[in-house]
C-alpha cells in the first residue's frame, strides 16, 4: 500500500476533528451572540426606565415610589453587570473555540499538502521504474539483434 493511501485514514481523522472544532466554535459564536443581544436588551431596557422614571417625576413623586425605583434601577444595574460578564465569558469561549478550529483546520491542511507531495514523489518515483524497464526492454532487444 502507497504512503499517500495510508496518510488518507490520517487525513479522514484530521477532517473530522475539523469539523468537531467547526461545530464547537459556531455553537458559542451563537451563545455570544446571544449573550451580547441579552446585554443590548437589558441596556435598552434600563435607558427607556430612566426615561420613563424622569417623565413620571415631572410632578410630585413620594419617597417611596422615589426608593423603589432607585431600587430597581440598582438591580437593573447589578444585572447589566452580571451580563456584562456573562457575554465577555462568552466571547473568551469563543475566541478559544476560534483558534481551536483554526489549529485543526491548519493541521488538516497540512496532511493534505503533505499527502500531495507524497503523491507527486510516489508519481516520479514510478516513472523513474518505467523508464528503467522501458531502458532494459530496449537494452535487451537492441542486445538479441546483435546477436
Amino acid at each position: 500500500m502507497l504512503r499517500s493511501a495510508r496518510l488518507e485514514v490520517v487525513l479522514a481523522l484530521e477532517k473530522r476533528r475539523e469539523q468537531a472544532a467547526l461545530e464547537v466554535m459556531t455553537q458559542a459564536r451563537e451563545k455570544w451572540a446571544q449573550q451580547q443581544q441579552r446585554l443590548q436588551e437589558l441596556r435598552e431596557y434600563h435607558a427607556d426606565y430612566r426615561v420613563q422614571m424622569r417623565n413620571s417625576q415631572q410632578g410630585v413623586v413620594s419617597v417611596n415610589k422615589l426608593q423603589g425605583w432607585q431600587a430597581f434601577i440598582a438591580q437593573l444595574d447589578q444585572v447589566i453587570a452580571q451580563q456584562e460578564k456573562q457575554t465577555t465569558k462568552a466571547q473568551e469561549h469563543f475566541d478559544t473555540a476560534r483558534l481551536a478550529w483554526q489549529e485543526a483546520y491548519e493541521r488538516r491542511r497540512g496532511m493534505a499538502r503533505h499527502i500531495d507531495a507524497c503523491r507527486a514523489e510516489e508519481r516520479r518515483n514510478q516513472d523513474i521504474r518505467e523508464q528503467k524497464q522501458q531502458d532494459e526492454a530496449s537494452g535487451r532487444a537492441f542486445a538479441r539483434r546483435r546477436s
